[in-house]
Protein backbone atom coordinates (compact mmCIF):
# COMPACT_ATOMS: atom_id res chain seq x y z
CA UNK A 1 0.00 0.00 0.00
CA UNK A 2 1.53 3.55 -0.74
CA UNK A 3 2.58 5.26 2.78
CA UNK A 4 2.36 9.06 2.51
CA UNK A 5 4.71 11.79 3.80
CA UNK A 6 4.77 14.62 6.15
CA UNK A 7 1.24 15.82 6.72
CA UNK A 8 -0.17 14.10 3.51
CA UNK A 9 -3.07 12.37 3.20
CA UNK A 10 -4.49 9.29 0.83
CA UNK A 11 -7.64 9.58 -0.43
CA UNK A 12 -10.27 7.33 -2.08
CA UNK A 13 -12.40 9.86 -4.10
CA UNK A 14 -16.06 8.95 -3.56
CA UNK A 15 -17.55 8.91 -6.98
CA UNK A 16 -21.03 10.21 -7.34
CA UNK A 17 -23.39 9.37 -10.36
CA UNK A 18 -25.65 12.77 -11.47
CA UNK A 19 -28.44 12.99 -13.25
CA UNK A 20 -30.30 15.77 -14.68
CA UNK A 21 -33.82 16.58 -14.01
CA UNK A 22 -34.73 14.82 -17.20
CA UNK A 23 -33.47 11.05 -15.72
CA UNK A 24 -29.88 11.88 -17.81
CA UNK A 25 -26.91 10.13 -16.46
CA UNK A 26 -24.11 12.77 -17.35
CA UNK A 27 -20.49 11.37 -18.70
CA UNK A 28 -17.70 11.30 -16.59
CA UNK A 29 -15.67 13.67 -18.24
CA UNK A 30 -19.24 16.19 -17.89
CA UNK A 31 -19.41 16.04 -14.45
CA UNK A 32 -17.29 18.38 -11.97
CA UNK A 33 -15.16 16.40 -10.00
CA UNK A 34 -16.17 15.09 -6.35
CA UNK A 35 -14.68 16.87 -3.33
CA UNK A 36 -15.07 14.21 -0.59
CA UNK A 37 -13.56 10.92 -0.27
CA UNK A 38 -12.32 8.30 2.56
CA UNK A 39 -8.62 8.73 3.77
CA UNK A 40 -6.87 5.11 3.13
CA UNK A 41 -3.83 6.74 4.96
CA UNK A 42 -2.37 9.38 6.88
CA UNK A 43 1.68 10.46 7.31
CA UNK A 44 3.73 11.17 10.57
CA UNK A 45 2.49 14.69 10.51
CA UNK A 46 3.81 18.27 10.11
CA UNK A 47 6.98 19.31 11.63
CA UNK A 48 7.23 22.84 12.99
CA UNK A 49 10.03 25.22 12.47
CA UNK A 50 11.11 24.78 16.39
CA UNK A 51 11.71 20.73 15.15
CA UNK A 52 8.02 19.79 17.20
CA UNK A 53 6.15 17.25 14.83
CA UNK A 54 2.19 18.08 14.82
CA UNK A 55 -0.30 15.05 14.81
CA UNK A 56 -2.58 15.08 11.79
CA UNK A 57 -6.12 15.50 12.65
CA UNK A 58 -7.73 13.15 10.87
CA UNK A 59 -7.26 9.26 10.58
CA UNK A 60 -7.85 6.13 8.38
CA UNK A 61 -11.19 5.75 7.80
CA UNK A 62 -12.39 9.45 8.31
CA UNK A 63 -14.71 10.31 5.28
CA UNK A 64 -13.50 14.07 4.50
CA UNK A 65 -14.12 17.27 2.68
CA UNK A 66 -11.11 18.75 0.86
CA UNK A 67 -10.70 21.55 -1.84
CA UNK A 68 -12.33 21.68 -5.28
CA UNK A 69 -8.78 21.29 -6.75
CA UNK A 70 -6.52 19.76 -4.31
CA UNK A 71 -4.50 17.01 -4.19
CA UNK A 72 -2.20 14.92 -7.03
CA UNK A 73 -4.21 11.66 -8.67
CA UNK A 74 -2.57 8.59 -8.78
CA UNK A 75 -2.96 5.07 -9.75
CA UNK A 76 -1.81 2.34 -7.65
CA UNK A 77 -2.40 -1.50 -8.32
CA UNK A 78 -5.51 -0.33 -10.79
CA UNK A 79 -6.83 1.92 -8.21
CA UNK A 80 -7.36 5.45 -8.28
CA UNK A 81 -6.26 7.94 -5.31
CA UNK A 82 -5.89 11.50 -4.40
CA UNK A 83 -2.97 12.74 -2.41
CA UNK A 84 -3.41 15.96 -0.84
CA UNK A 85 -1.92 17.94 2.50
CA UNK A 86 -3.92 17.85 5.55
CA UNK A 87 -4.43 21.45 5.05
CA UNK A 88 -6.57 21.18 2.02
CA UNK A 89 -9.13 19.31 3.61
CA UNK A 90 -11.96 21.38 4.94
CA UNK A 91 -14.10 19.59 7.15
CA UNK A 92 -14.80 15.84 8.68
CA UNK A 93 -18.02 14.50 7.73
CA UNK A 94 -19.68 11.43 10.31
Amino acid sequence: MLKPLGDRVILEAQEEEEQTVGGIVLASNAKEKSQSGKVIAVGEGRVLDNGEKVAPAVKTGDTVIFDKYAGTEVSYEDKKYLVLHEKDIVAITD
